[in-house]
């Protein structure tokens, strides 16, 4: 009975210390890293987002750009921070997808962090080099079926949803495509204008502007809808290829054991961030969508695209030592 009543005791109190936590977070700047470099999407995303919750909290949050190996590098230091509030990480789907197709990771992706929530779905599209003299994604998928091997196609990262997503394409469509991974969706896009890539299946917000000026050739859209912004391109599913949807997201982690209090405030004042109109327009403007949740949902969403992307992986062969 003493046993027992000790360990409620202990338990009352370790509950009552992250509530009291939770009241005084944050007292000093909070390090956000994003495991990506300038320009993309998660940067975008995390600058937009956090600025505004810092507004609400009263303290920076100082966003600390980590790229490399699709994430992995910027996620290290992450998952063996203290578990205190003061060190969050932005990621997308991607992830997820290293657990699967990195051998050795210094980290579990699942064991090692804490979900917060989502902040913004990122639908993609299959974009190509005006070089490439296809308008659709039908002639697209006839070119590559008669140039099997010959058509190079840029990604953010081996595992990245951009890798992911074309990945899906390819194995619906038979077709045979080069991967020429970067390390970032700036640098992948970029390759795509230079003309090192003829094809990539891009975050849209990471290409919208060179679609607008004619550098670039949109096809089709990744996601269940048409895009808002590009009411004209089609879904792929619809333009020929029935049945495909890729709809990759951008997250807040935190370290593992971080205090569920301050998860749970960390969460509100992003979901109350993402409602702001000024948050909100700036994100659409981009092509992400603001998408708040729970930290439950989240968690569940992680859990069930762990699995489809562990199964994408596995079956397009995809594995970096």
């Amino acid at each position: 009975m003493q046993s027992r009543g000790i360990a409620l005791a202990l338990s009352a109190f370790f509950v009552f210390a992250g509530g009291a936590a939770a009241q005084t977070w944050p007292v000093k700047p909070v390090r956000v890293v994003i495991p990506w470099p300038p320009g993309g999407s998660n940067d975008a995303v995390g600058r937009i987002v956090m600025q505004k919750v810092g507004e609400s909290l009263g303290q920076q949050f100082v966003v600390d750009n980590r790229p490399g190996a699709s994430g992995a590098i910027g996620a290290e230091p992450v998952a063996k921070a203290p578990p205190d509030g003061y060190t969050i990480m932005v990621h997308s789907t991607t992830h997820l997808g290293n657990q699967h197709v990195y051998k050795k990771l210094p980290y579990d992706v699942i064991r090692d962090f804490a979900p917060v929530g989502t902040l913004a779905a990122q639908p993609g599209a299959l974009v190509v080099h005006p070089s490439l003299l296809v308008k659709s994604v039908k002639e697209f998928v006839a070119l590559a079926r008669a140039r099997p091997g010959q058509i190079n196609y840029s990604s953010s990262g081996n595992g990245s949803s951009p890798h992911l997503s074309m990945a899906l394409l390819v194995s619906m469509t038979g077709i045979d495509l080069v991967h020429v991974p970067y390390k970032g969706g700036a640098p992948q896009v970029t390759a795509l204008v230079g003309g090192e890539a003829q094809a990539s299946l891009a975050t849209i917000s990471t290409v919208i502007a060179h679609l607008r000026t004619g550098r670039l050739r949109a096809l089709g859209v990744s996601s269940a809808r048409r895009a808002q912004l590009l009411a004209d391109v089609p879904t792929i599913a619809e333009a020929g290829v029935p049945g495909y949807e890729m709809s990759p997201w951008i997250g807040v982690y935190a370290p593992a054991h971080t205090p569920r209090a301050i998860i749970e405030r960390l969460n509100a004042e992003a979901n109350k961030a993402l409602k702001h109109p000024d948050v909100a327009h700036s994100l659409t403007a981009q092509m992400l969508d603001p998408m708040p949740g729970t930290v439950e949902e989240f968690a569940q969403r992680i859990r069930a695209d762990f699995e489809k992307y562990g199964k994408l992986i596995r079956a397009a062969g995809v594995k970096v030592d």
